[in-house]
Formats: structure tokens, C-alpha cells, sequence
């Protein structure tokens, strides 16, 4: 019975986790187990093996990524039939739970609509070889502006340019607002991308207080009397790293705050399309004071490196798309054209219902998996974060994670200033299918539930 099978793991050598998988894969060949078989629980057979369950979670993990088996929630574990031939460069080598990347569509309906919508484009190659328009045609801003109109915005082509990107968005926002030496208030945990862009541009970054809805106004208050500092980077939708979302009354007082002290506010508003019902956005609340960065990674595809940039009026974003003419000339034509065919079409909202459902489905699963009270998480989101149970140190639990070809970000990524605290942030999206991130997600809660910080065996 395969429920019982119990492999020879001897016969394919160390380490005892390939030499699970190579076991699976031979006892396939020999016909000793076969399409839709059952495996035995990777408890039990770490039991009847006499080795670790880490071990085991280890070997099913190896196997899955040969495609020999498959993990269904709530069923067990099955054997797959032939392994999947992919090349190397489509899947990863680890598990990754570290890039913030929206999961990838598997509805094959879908997939051909999107590819439908690339060949329609590129029956106009040679045009789209060409220099075009900086920041993209009016129809394409226009475009642009309707798929926008979604969030509660209404945005005249005039006050939008499309970029290759968020972080030139950012740096050509900043150039023109800052100096070097100067101060640009965000949240406490932030964005590592926002770090990057303003160390390159020689900005001191003022982390204010958080709670469950972002910055707090009393903090920003107190900031803004105490320091110099007059622009404010916000990431205010499903904050990344934490989750959090500042609520339309935050928003209101964040607003009054800043407008007493004249401060500019940044909206990086790159996950609320994920929301069946976001909050109002500050651009749509205060749009003379708010410069909005609406990218496309999140919610479409990370590869179109389109980013949606609004100015508070035409007249401010003169100067901002004089460095963006400089620094890139254009945003790509092919996928300029293609973002703007998806949203005309209607293909570019499919793509966000699609991984709506699919966020649900992954939340699901960590609701199911993980220990209640170890984590952060927002059940319309991609990602999660979790606050270590002591002894647990963050780099000592993402080294312990690596040795199961598993990869968290840790906290030190995303604090600014202050001491980073003893956390991480995992990703539920990407390459990675279903069953492969509940692996993941139970070997997680394995190590939290039943290790110590340097108290396993890696047989």
C-alpha cells in the first residue's frame, strides 16, 4: 500500500532529504507507486524512517519541485505522475518567500486572453521599435486615467506621465522636492525601496511611529514641529512589510496634519487593487498636496515595469518629467502598448479578480497552517508578517529556513533608524503553486511550534 510505503533510503545515499525524493522517483519507475497514489504522512514516515520530520518536510519539498508529487490541503500528499521538464530559469531553486510578487495566473483561459492581447500588439512592431511620446500618448495616459477611475480617481491625461517603474517615479519626485541633507519622513518599517532611492539621493529618512493603521498623527505632528522635514512618503495600502491600512479617518487627520505644516505627501498605492473596497485614496482626498505612484507589478505583472505617476497639477510635473526624459527617455513601447491593450480590453481588471480569488485561496491556506497569533496579515494580500517567538532571532530563523531551501526577508530590510525588531515578511506569491507554499507554509509551522533557536538535527 502506498500509504505505507517506507522506502530503502540507504541504497540512495546522504543526504537523506534527495534521498527521499530519489526513492519516490525510482519506486515511480518501477512501477511501485503510481499516478494519484497516497503518501504517507511526512510524520509517520519520519516515524518508520527513525529520522528527523524536517528531514522529511525537506524530501517532499525536493520532490514536488521534480514535479513527482503533489500536496492537496486538507488530503495529503499524492504522487503527481511524470516530472515536469521546466528549465531551470522557470522555477527557483528555494522556496521563495522573499520577492513580494503577486502569484502568477494558472487559469489557461486567462493566460491565452493575456497572450491574445500581445499578439494584437505586435502586429504593429516596427512602430513600437521606435522613440515614442515621453510618459505615453494622450490615449495612453488617457487609458491610464480610466484604469485609475477604478480606485475613485479621476485623473486628466495632463496630470499623468507612465514611467518604467515606481523607483524612477520616486527619485524624480524627490529631486525635484529635496536637497540632499534633507529630511523625507515615512514610516518606521517602509519599503526597502524607498531606502535605496533615498540614500542615492542623500536623504536622511525619518521613521515615524506605526500602529494597525499606518503612521500615527500625532507622531507626524511632532515630527513636523521638531525637524525640517516637509515631504512624507507614504505606503499607506497594505503596508509592506506589515499589512497594515490607514483607514479614510487616518487619512483625514494625516491630511490636516500635513497641510498645517506644509508638508507634500508621496502615495505609493501599489496594492490597492487588491481590495474589493480600499479607502479613499490621498491623491483623491488631497489631490493639490499628494504626488500618487500607481504601479502595475502588484496587480498585473512585475516584467511590464510600468508605474502610473500623478501630479498635484500639471505645472509640478514639468520638471519631473524633465528627469524621467533624462534618466530614461521612455518608459518601453511594448509594454506601454501592452498594459494599455490589457486595460482597454478589459483583460488587465480579469488579471486582478483573478488574483483576488487567488490571494483569498493563499490566505486560506495560512490561516490553516500557521499557529494563530504568530503573524500579521491582511486576507487580501500577497504577504504576511511575523514577530518571532523568543528565542527566535530573526537572522537565526531565516538561516534555519535556508536549510530548507526556504527564504524569508528579514526585518532589517524594512527599519528605519531604530533597532530592527526580531521579525520577517513572507511572501505568498510568485512562481510558487499552491501546494508547494502549503509545504512551505507547514514547515514554517513546524520550526515555530516544535524548535528551538539551534535545537534541530539536519540529518
Amino acid at each position: 500500500m502506498p500509504d505505507s510505503w517506507t522506502p530503502d533510503l540507504e541504497r540512495f545515499g546522504k543526504p537523506h532529504y534527495k534521498a527521499i525524493a530519489d526513492a519516490i522517483a525510482h519506486d515511480m519507475q518501477e512501477g511501485r507507486l503510481r499516478v494519484s497514489d497516497r503518501l504517507p504522512p511526512q510524520r509517520d514516515l519520519a516515524k518508520r524512517l527513525g529520522i528527523n520530520f524536517t528531514t522529511v518536510a525537506r524530501g517532499y519539498v525536493e520532490a514536488q519541485k521534480r514535479g513527482l508529487i503533489e500536496s492537496r490541503t486538507g488530503q495529503g500528499t499524492f504522487v503527481a505522475g511524470q516530472p515536469r521538464r521546466l528549465r531551470p530559469a522557470q522555477r527557483p531553486s528555494v522556496a521563495d518567500l522573499t520577492m513580494n510578487l503577486a502569484p502568477e495566473p494558472e487559469d489557461r483561459a486567462l493566460v491565452d486572453r493575456m497572450q491574445a492581447g500581445f499578439v494584437k500588439i505586435s502586429r504593429d512592431l516596427p512602430t513600437l521599435l521606435r522613440y515614442q511620446a515621453f510618459g505615453g500618448t494622450y490615449v495612453q495616459r488617457e487609458v491610464a486615467g480610466h484604469f485609475l477611475a477604478e480606485r475613485g480617481l479621476t485623473i486628466p491625461p495632463e496630470r499623468l506621465v507612465i514611467c518604467p517603474g515606481t523607483h524612477l517615479a520616486f527619485q524624480a519626485i524627490l529631486q525635484t522636492l529635496t536637497q540632499p541633507g534633507d529630511g523625507l519622513m515615512c514610516e518606521a518599517l517602509t519599503y526597502p525601496g524607498i531606502k535605496a532611492v533615498a540614500g542615492r539621493l542623500g536623504l536622511q529618512l525619518i521613521g515615524l511611529p506605526i500602529d494597525d493603521e499606518g503612521i500615527e498623527p500625532d507622531a507626524f505632528e511632532e515630527a513636523c514641529r521638531m525637524r525640517s522635514a516637509r515631504v512624507l512618503y507614504l505606503n499607506p495600502t497594505l503596508l509592506n512589510p506589515t499589512t497594515s491600512t490607514c483607514g479614510q479617518e487616518r487619512r483625514l487627520a494625516i491630511i490636516e496634519v500635513a497641510r498645517r505644516h506644509h508638508v507634500t505627501i508621496i502615495e505609493d498605492d501599489a496594492y490597492s487593487s487588491l481590495l474589493l473596497r480600499p479607502p479613499p485614496a490621498f491623491a483623491k482626498l488631497a489631490p493639490d498636496i499628494t504626488w500618487y505612484v500607481a504601479s502595475l507589478s502588484k496587480c498585473i505583472g512585475a516584467g511590464l515595469r510600468i508605474a502610473h505617476l500623478v501630479a498635484p497639477d500639471q505645472r509640478q510635473l514639468w520638471p519631473v518629467s524633465a528627469i524621467l526624459r533624462t534618466a530614461a527617455v521612455m518608459a518601453s513601447p511594448l509594454t506601454t502598448a501592452l498594459s494599455t491593450q490589457w486595460i482597454e480590453d478589459g483583460t488587465a481588471w480579469q488579471v486582478v479578480h483573478a488574483l483576488r480569488r487567488e490571494c483569498a485561496a493563499r490566505q486560506k491556506l495560512v490561516a490553516e497552517i500557521l499557529p494563530a497569533g504568530t503573524y500579521v496579515t491582511n486576507r487580501e494580500g500577497f504577504h504576511l508578517w511575523m514577530a518571532l517567538p523568543e528565542p527566535w532571532q530573526r537572522s537565526a530563523f531565516a538561516a534555519r529556513m535556508r536549510t530548507s531551501d526556504l527564504s524569508v526577508v528579514v526585518s532589517d530590510a524594512f527599519t528605519v533608524a531604530d533597532m530592527p525588531v526580531e521579525a520577517v515578511r513572507i511572501s505568498l506569491g510568485g512562481v510558487l503553486s499552491r501546494a508547494e507554499l502549503s509545504t512551505a507554509l507547514q514547515f514554517v509551522s513546524h520550526v515555530l511550534e516544535h524548535e528551538t533557536q539551534g535545537g534541530v538535527d539536519f540529518a
